[in-house]
């Protein structure tokens, strides 16, 4: 096993875990390390799976598709819910609008809790796993609904200023890391209105691009150019320079503080920090002290900080609990500029992308489509198995 990759080790001990047919089948983030496809099958063979399965996974879409319950573990009790995620998170987001709502009449509370019952109910798939979750969605009570009491950050990114008609030009970009390309003839502009899925089935490429295009790295070959109305914010996958120093985390901040800002006191920077659910002394700690999601949170308020009408997202969610990923997921389809993201979550990739741009050694791929139109579409495979040939 020691010269196994460590995205194949993955597979190995799912092989090991599934090996047998167990009773009961432990998983604990099994899709961490793996690609979509493999992920897909996995997907499709536990939504099959005729015996129990428990899982822990930071990954939405492989949640949805495969459970039926959700146990949430919430103040030292757990209780378990009927339903996929989704199901738990949009019930308890709407019972505790229901009970902020004090002027709602309770018939009309409770026909809305009803319809958003049947409907979910109606979109369960053919599945095993998913008409079992169907049945129990038409045996659920509005009793068993109740408002999560968990905390969501406020990530929101405000732009400046609206973006111009000359966004980002790329022509005949390419990246060649120790004579393995990583990209070539990557040619493309970005219009308005703009929200677009990077993926490369080499996972250097994406990070390797996205650090050319924000003077983080170089290219072997081609230009870029953005327009002069741009103001960018950019996610890194690796963020260690950044926290290099050791400092507090509000002299931290404050070194990224925009020009067009004349007035970063100690409550303006506090304000960014609990919008990312830094609280009370938490803001006296040091940079080096951090752990790996606390330090994602702080790159999170770096970049509220700088009103950015473009941001550039490398793997957004990872080190992220639930809630953060949520609460950032539904910022970047909220948000009004332009998105470039690159994830491994499959429903943040999906919900936020209306255009989807892969990297390959020879060249892109690019469609106006959704992310999982994109997975299924029959000339895109084509293409793909040509691309990488």
């Amino acid at each position: 096993m020691r010269d196994v990759p460590s995205n194949m080790k993955v597979r190995v001990l799912l092989a090991q875990a599934l090996f047998g047919n167990p009773d009961i089948l432990l998983l604990d983030e099994p899709t961490n390390g793996l690609d979509i496809e493999t992920i897909g099958w996995l997907e499709n063979f536990l939504a099959d799976y005729q015996n129990i399965v428990l899982v822990v996974s930071h990954d939405r879409h492989f949640l949805d598709a495969i459970c039926t319950h959700v146990a949430d573990v919430d103040r030292q009790k757990i209780k378990i819910y009927t339903g996929n995620y989704s199901f738990w998170y949009e019930s308890s987001q709407l019972m505790a609008r229901q009970i902020a709502d004090k002027n709602k009449k309770m018939e009309d509370k409770r026909k809305d809790l009803l319809d958003f019952i049947a409907r979910f109910s109606a979109n369960a798939s053919k599945s095993k796993q998913a008409t079992s979750r169907k049945k129990a969605l038409e045996k659920l009570t509005i009793e068993e609904i109740e408002p999560s009491n968990r905390k969501y950050p406020g990530i929101i990114f405000q732009p400046l200023r609206e973006v111009g008609n000359e966004i980002l030009h790329v022509e005949n970009l390419k990246k060649t890391v120790e004579g393995r390309s990583l990209f070539d003839k990557v040619t493309f502009d970005i219009k308005k209105g703009e929200k677009i899925a990077f993926l490369s089935k080499d996972p250097m490429a994406v990070s390797a691009f996205f650090d050319i295009i924000n003077n983080e790295a170089q290219a072997d070959g081609g230009q870029f150019q953005w327009g002069t109305t741009i103001t960018k914010a950019y996610l890194p996958i690796e963020n260690a320079k950044y926290f290099e120093k050791g400092l507090p985390l509000l002299d931290w901040l404050r070194q990224y503080v925009p020009a067009h800002v004349t007035e970063a006191d100690e409550p303006f920077l506090r304000g960014f920090f609990g919008k990312m659910l830094f609280a009370g002394d938490d803001i006296l700690k040091k940079t080096d002290v951090l752990s790996g999601g606390e330090k994602v949170r702080c790159m999170v308020s770096r970049m509220m900080l700088q009103n950015p009408n473009v941001i550039v997202l490398d793997q957004p969610t990872n080190h992220l609990d639930l809630e953060s990923i949520q609460s950032f997921n539904e910022s970047c389809i909220n948000f009004p500029g332009i998105v470039l993201l690159t994830s491994h979550d499959h429903t943040f990739m999906e919900t936020v992308a209306n255009r989807v741009i892969e990297l390959t050694p020879k060249g892109i791929i690019d469609r106006l489509m959704t992310f999982d139109e994109y997975l299924q579409d029959a000339r895109v495979k084509e293409l793909r198995a040509e691309m990488y040939s």
